[in-house]
């Protein structure tokens, strides 16, 4: 620390954004979950935490919405190397079952490999849920970096039982509402529906940016009491006709309870900021009316319990949704800091 100049170039040391601090140390801890078995369009996003890592060494320390903000204590939990080699594994018996899908196999003759899968999925999620726990008993807030977006319901459970009741924050272009969408009952497409049937302390999901999402999504959504979708048509139209932004956040604010957890599904923003994801769709939120959400969240009387990042997927030849994707996780951190910093809790 005695040598540390956040001023200085980063200088990569296995660390996310090159912090000088130890995982011991920290009071943010990040877990990285290089996971992408169940993506239905393209693959790619479990190369999403190291490209975070190696993107992050890039980004300057200095936030003028956050004082001294890279004294931020945030630690990085070491990737557990088997994650990687699993995923390898049941990818390629992933892709046999959605390609026999695709071409109208009949779904019985692929149970075998689908409950494979499964058992995978679910070994996946117990494993990140006890390493959440551990550095939550420890004292730490656990943010988790995908990997595709089933990979945080382990984080989820394990900070729904430091509380009563809590909600999430949940900016995605998708409802991931689907129940065991093509026979994964961890889908990344179906992290929502998880949540809300397998977490009893989760109170209300509040879904910002949605766009793409099916009947029976749309059928949950408007009769799940819990839920409140302010889908991208309805943001984009209320701005068009004259209602602030500003207004808009303080209505999705409002809705969530006293302790909140924020999932941030990177496509939830315009594709032109992750062109690589897994499934990017047309619309979307722009990178400061997210971050004008999060600080305003984070400057509310609201509490932040925990957070993810996810479907972040690097190109070949560049690495713009990993420089994004390291800026949102750096806004994260800082935000929750900050947050507890004024909450007292």
């Amino acid at each position: 620390m005695t040598n540390f100049n956040p001023n200085d170039p980063g200088m990569a040391n296995g660390n996310y954004f090159a912090l000088p601090y130890s995982l011991e140390e920290s009071e943010i801890a990040l877990i990285s979950v290089p996971w992408d078995v169940t993506t239905s369009y393209r693959p790619g996003t479990h190369k999403g935490p190291e490209a975070i890592i190696e993107a992050s060494v890039q980004v300057d320390l200095y936030d003028p919405l956050v004082p001294d903000a890279w004294q931020t204590k945030i630690g990085t939990v070491p990737t557990d190397e088997k994650i990687l080699k699993d995923n390898r594994k049941y990818r390629k018996i992933a892709e046999k079952i959605i390609e026999g899908l695709e071409n109208g196999v009949d779904p019985e003759s692929l149970k075998s490999e689908l409950e494979k899968v499964n058992k995978a999925s679910t070994s996946l999620n117990e494993k990140v849920y006890k390493i959440c726990k551990e550095q939550i008993a420890a004292g730490k807030i656990t943010g988790v970096a995908g990997g595709d977006h089933s990979v945080p319901l382990g984080n989820m459970k394990a900070v729904a039982e430091q509380c009563e009741e809590f909600g999430i924050l949940h900016i995605d272009a998708h409802a991931d509402l689907r129940k065991a969408y093509e026979g994964f009952t961890y889908s990344h497409a179906s992290i929502m529906y998880n949540a809300l049937n397998e977490i009893p302390q989760l109170s209300q999901l509040t879904q910002v940016g949605i766009r793409d999402f099916c009947e029976d999504e749309a059928e949950i959504i408007n009769t799940d009491s819990r839920i409140r979708c302010f889908t991208d048509i309805e943001l984009k139209r209320n701005l068009f006709e004259g209602k602030t932004w500003r207004k808009q956040c303080e209505e999705i604010i409002a809705s969530l309870p006293a302790n909140v957890y924020i999932s941030f599904d990177i496509d939830g923003l315009s594709p032109e900021l992750c062109p690589n994801t897994g499934t990017p769709v047309p619309g979307g939120l722009s990178f400061r009316e997210v971050d004008y959400l999060l600080h305003l969240l984070a400057s509310s009387n609201k509490r932040i319990i925990g957070f993810d990042l996810c479907e972040v997927a690097p190109g070949e030849d560049d690495e713009w949704d990993a420089n994004v994707g390291a800026r949102f996780l750096y806004k994260l951190a800082l935000y929750t800091r900050l947050n507890r910093r004024k909450t007292g809790k």
